[in-house]
């Protein structure tokens, strides 16, 4: 489906970022051929072929094409390092690989100071000269951005993940809501979404202000 969706879009010279679910041949052969643009797509099981060559090349990893530090936001540290080859390129059977990376993650939770790490694998169809190992990791970095923007915050601020609303309508509705004050504190302009909900948790009053549902003029009754 992700094909007809596409075809409103101008994509020339621009870069398709998918998750695994998307990494086809199909897609790629059309993202290419026919609308002159560029995929970059994660590899995971389901293409395990694929997958398994991409861990063996980069099983002894050296020192990485680039390193990428995050700024502390969002209650973690994070460090991104890429390595990134065109050996595969005739090897791999995917069409139109410009060059394959790895990518490996390590966050640490601010507040607990655990550790997390992971190795991911994709590839791409820019070539080196196209787009090298920075430029390519900041184009992984932005598929994160509705997450990161959105999805996160919902998890972070209401441990969405963890919610036990299942039945009817249920879920849909109380993800609205919650999206529709995640939007409504951001239009403010705030620059801690979840600092200026503690606030409001402490001041219901500002919540009213928040939705112009109070008069905050002082009006003096008749003696």
């Amino acid at each position: 489906m992700a094909i007809p969706l596409l075809a409103s879009l101008d994509l020339k010279d621009k870069d398709l970022t998918a998750d695994a679910l998307l990494t086809q041949r199909k897609l790629a052969e059309y993202l290419v051929t026919k609308r002159q643009a560029h995929y970059h797509f994660t590899v995971k099981a389901n293409q395990a072929t694929l997958l398994d060559d991409l861990a063996v090349n980069f099983k002894d990893r050296k020192q990485p094409d680039f390193v990428m530090h995050d700024p502390p936001d969002h209650g973690r540290i994070e460090t991104r390092k890429i390595w990134t080859t065109t050996d595969l390129n005739g090897y791999l059977n995917f069409p139109h690989v410009g060059q394959a990376f790895a990518i490996e993650r390590i966050a640490i939770d601010k507040r607990t100071c655990l550790s997390s790490h992971e190795v991911a694998y994709g590839i791409t169809s820019r070539t080196p000269a196209q787009a090298d190992a920075k430029p390519l990791l900041e184009i992984n970095r932005g598929h994160w951005t509705i997450e990161n923007s959105c999805h996160y915050i919902l998890d972070w601020n209401y441990d969405e993940d963890r919610c036990r609303i299942r039945k009817g309508f249920g879920p849909e509705n109380i993800t609205r809501l919650r999206r529709f004050a995640i939007g409504l504190i951001k239009s403010k302009g705030v620059r801690s979404v979840a600092q200026t909900m503690r606030q409001l948790n402490k001041n219901t009053r500002l919540v009213f202000d928040y939705l112009r549902m109070t008069n905050n003029s002082c009006v003096r009754r008749p003696a």
